[in-house]
């Protein structure tokens, strides 16, 4: 019973996790087709081993190149890995890549229904939270105009709107509140106090301030390996080099 409890406890794990992509070099040299005698591999998850509690906040870091971001693609089965296994509970939303989210050619009224329904929302809980979304994301006067003349800063905007009306149980964020505009950012910081209570957070970011403000948990990646995983007040391999 103990463990069945325990179990019902994680968001989210992974066993022996590996993510590795295949490098096509175009034009090999005579050498390098004798010597090698096939396509490179890179690892970007080398055998990970984590879990993360229902409620808890935790931040990822690392230098370029870490795993960072594969790392969530992989939480949020966006990408899938090599190897290993990944058990997650509850409705993930993630803003890793806010280009992959939408459809360029529709307008931002229709990719509201379409980011909504991959986020696991139905047409009729759309329909109710439309006007809320459109709102807090300030979009009136461009929703009906399409996504690619949209800047940076407004997909973002209806990105992480459409997300936190999603109501997930676990939310990914990948440095995206970077490029939020400052009244949006206030407006974000309110959300995140939300989850902050109730929800699941895995957030990335480079920015030492950002990662206090939400995370009690962190995890320092190099070379695809976790080499930390610490509280906040205890971490100290690469936290100290965050801006």
């Amino acid at each position: 019973m103990k463990s069945s409890t325990s179990e019902n406890q994680v968001a989210i794990k992974l066993v022996g996790v590996t993510k590795q992509y295949v490098i096509h070099h175009e034009k090999p040299t005579l050498v390098e087709k004798f010597v090698k005698g096939r396509d490179e591999t890179f690892t970007a998850l080398n055998n990970i081993n984590l879990t993360i509690k229902k409620g808890e906040k935790v931040g990822i870091i690392g230098p370029n190149g870490s795993g960072k971001t594969t790392l969530l693609k992989v939480i949020a089965d966006i990408t899938t890995p090599t190897s290993g296994n990944i058990r997650t509970q509850g409705r993930i939303v993630s803003l890793i890549d806010l280009e992959a989210g939408f459809h360029p050619d529709l307008s931002g009224y229709q990719n509201i229904y379409m980011n909504g329904i991959v986020m696991g929302m139905k047409k009729s809980e759309i329909n109710q939270k439309i006007q809320s979304i459109i709102n807090f994301a300030n979009l009136k006067q461009f929703i009906d105009i399409p996504i690619y003349m949209y800047s940076e800063g407004m997909k973002l905007r209806l990105g992480f709107s459409i997300a936190i009306h999603a109501n997930p149980d676990i939310l990914i964020l990948d440095e995206a509140l970077a490029v939020g505009d400052k009244e949006f950012k206030i407006k974000a910081e309110h959300q995140m106090k939300f989850f902050a209570k109730e929800k699941t957070l895995v957030f990335s970011s480079h920015f030492k301030t950002d990662v206090k403000k939400y995370c009690k948990r962190i995890i320092s990646l190099q070379r695809g390996k976790i080499i930390e995983d610490a509280s906040l007040n205890h971490c100290k391999k690469y936290f100290k080099y965050l801006a």
